[in-house]
């Protein structure tokens, strides 16, 4: 399962926006794409795509900026995935074969299969606030820009 930039950048960022908006906070792509350490045209790119995939919400203005709705919350990292990349790349072949399956399975098949479906678990299965809360409770951080030297 290979990720694109764009997708993992879509996911960092909803999950920021998860922690730290709400619809009476509102953030811009700037504040976001400094949090995070991810380059701005490219992330404000991505949020055109997500806002139209209904995964973030967005307000023009002065008070404008991004934000997730209740409803945006109960996506999955999955929606998002699938909004940006969709989801043939998830199902792609570990070492890149055309012809990978359980019937035609490349060398790896059988050692990567069960942790791409835990994984696709676990994005499938939890919200984009059930993940947001799981991060915070368990003191992951979003950016390695958070993580204090030893």
């Amino acid at each position: 399962m290979m990720l694109s930039r764009a997708s993992k950048y879509a996911i960092l960022s909803t999950l920021f926006l998860a922690e730290h908006s709400s619809e009476t906070h509102k953030i811009s792509v700037k504040v976001i794409a400094e949090s995070i350490d991810v380059p701005n045209p490219f992330l404000a790119k991505l949020f055109q795509q997500l806002v139209r995939g209904k995964i973030i919400s967005s307000t023009k203005g002065p008070n404008g900026g991004f934000y997730l709705t209740k409803k945006n919350g109960k996506k999955t990292v999955l929606d998002i995935i699938e909004n940006i990349d969709g989801l043939s790349r998830i199902s792609e072949c570990f070492l890149g074969l055309s012809e990978c399956d359980g019937l035609n399975p490349c060398p790896v098949h059988f050692i990567v299969e069960p942790f791409k479906n835990g994984i696709l678990g676990k994005f499938r299965d939890l919200s984009i606030m059930e993940f947001s809360k799981e991060i915070i409770a368990q003191g992951r951080k979003l950016t390695i820009k958070d993580i204090s030297p030893i």
